[in-house]
């Protein structure tokens, strides 16, 4: 079957059917967790777990089967672009809608192991931009990730807990693009439509200690993944010199190591969770694609040949997230959080405008009898301001009205 890779990335990279973290990362997977912004670690008590602390499997019910199933409506407001030189480079990117699922699923207990299993969308991006600037680098520009993640976990004499999974990820993506860029003696019109596919394997780890029955510690890790993704034909123009090339290329595109901290304590019926985790961007320091034959003119190979820098660096996110029983049926939750952005000015550009983060969420659960929960969710995620000077990639403006607004539903169930 013929394929095309996504360049990506001239630029950058991913989008998937997700939420909104630093860069591309999206670290809402379930109503919990968007309830709590993504402070549910330490205190993850559902099937969800599995994904979020798979160590935290072994006090889940012993005897039955637990799975959560939840779906989030995604919105990405709309961006604009103003620039600082002349209004005709202005632009604003379309909003963005997204309704991903997610499942979880958790073994009964055996000989103390688990076995858990999650579907979810771990990264991503989606960026359409109709003007003529910034549509030179991203007219059209998606990646979604699927990531299917089994795990095992142990637990010992019901204080601590280890586990290990697998990260199986799933990346497709596309883009579209077209504009001019300046040679000598006017300008050249250049063109690409790229889509691909890829998957690869990581590794995730995690450790909980219960400390009382009212203090909780735990540590996860989720190792980089670098996603190869490869066509058999790619397709590339320029009007000057007139040239159309097609042959095949190959790219490789992290999604990044996490390391997560958490504490939570129980005041009676009142959970408090603290998380700090570390998003290693700096793996995403330039993108470099090979292609199978040499590009045939200057212009192609200075517009898709080049290693292009990003220098990104790594970057902390800092959370608090409430979980209040307020009676026998009804839990309610929420959550606060500062994502800080891995993208330096230099090298920002369209297909990923980002900027510091604040999160605001609530939501809550109902239980309906034993064996079944519902839950909702909302999360906020306002982008600060970001304004440019002009960079490597000839930027000289400001990116606004950045922000995601999450709306989660889901069940829990165990049988």
């Amino acid at each position: 079957m013929q394929q095309r890779i996504a360049i990506l990335v001239l630029t950058g990279l991913c989008f998937a059917s997700s939420a909104w973290g630093s860069g591309y990362r999206i670290p809402e997977q379930s109503v919990n967790s968007t309830a709590l912004s993504a402070a549910y670690v330490a205190n993850a008590i559902s099937a969800d777990a599995s994904y979020f602390n798979p160590a935290n499997m072994g006090w889940l019910n012993k005897e039955q089967w637990s799975a959560d199933l939840s779906l989030i409506y995604i919105n990405l407001a709309r961006i604009d672009y103003t620039d600082s030189r002349a209004s005709a480079y202005n632009g604003e990117a379309k909003a963005e809608n997204f309704l991903p699922p997610q499942l979880h699923l958790v073994s009964p207990d055996r000989n103390n192991f688990r076995l858990g299993l999650s579907i979810v969308e771990p990264a991503g991006l989606a960026k359409r931009w109709e003007q003529p600037y910034p549509r030179t680098f991203a007219e059209d520009f998606t990646l979604q990730v699927v990531e299917l993640n089994p795990s095992l976990s142990y637990t010992m004499a019901d204080k601590y807990a280890v586990a290990a999974g697998v990260r199986m990820l799933r990346g497709t993506g596309k883009v579209v693009s077209m504009g001019s860029i300046p040679i000598t003696g006017g300008y050249s019109t250049i063109s690409r439509v790229l889509e691909g596919d890829t998957m690869d394997y990581g590794y995730n780890l995690a450790i909980t200690a219960k400390a009382s029955d009212k203090l909780v510690f735990a540590v996860t890790y989720r190792a980089n993944v670098n996603l190869g993704l490869e066509s058999d034909t790619v397709t590339l123009t320029s009007s000057v010199p007139a040239n159309t090339w097609a042959g095949e290329a190959e790219v490789k595109v992290p999604v990044p190591a996490v390391l997560t901290m958490a504490a939570a304590y129980t005041f009676d019926r009142t959970t408090v969770e603290l998380t700090w985790d570390r998003t290693f961007w700096s793996k995403y320091d330039n993108l470099d694609f090979n292609y199978g034959t040499p590009l045939p003119n200057l212009v192609m190979v200075g517009a898709f040949d080049l290693p292009k820098d990003k220098g990104w660096t790594n970057t902390d996110a800092y959370r608090i997230g409430v979980t209040h029983r307020l009676n026998d049926c009804l839990t309610l939750m929420a959550g606060f959080g500062y994502d800080e952005n891995p993208v330096p000015e230099r090298t920002l550009n369209f297909e990923l405008p980002d900027s510091d983060a604040l999160l605001f969420s609530v939501g809550g659960r109902y239980r309906v009898n034993d064996r079944l929960e519902l839950g909702a969710a909302y999360l906020y995620d306002h982008k600060e301001s970001r304004p440019v000077t002009a960079n490597d990639n000839g930027i000289n403006g400001a990116f606004d009205n950045a922000a995601a607004h999450l709306l989660s539903f889901g069940a829990s169930i165990t049988f």
